[in-house]
């Protein structure tokens, strides 16, 4: 009986992990955009003011 909760317990919390860390990528992949965007136009407005 103990051993069915802690490994139905182990198994959740795995899968629980493994979500956030996903959802975690693709959080950061979706900044790293960002800041790459906003990188460019930086990089623009600096060569129309030359």
């Amino acid at each position: 009986m103990i051993k069915k909760i802690f490994t139905t317990l182990m198994a959740t919390m795995f899968l629980t992990g493994l979500f956030g860390a996903v959802a975690g990528c693709n959080t950061v992949e979706g900044a790293g955009k960002d800041i790459q965007q906003g990188g460019q136009a930086i990089t623009e407005e600096a060569r129309e003011h030359k």
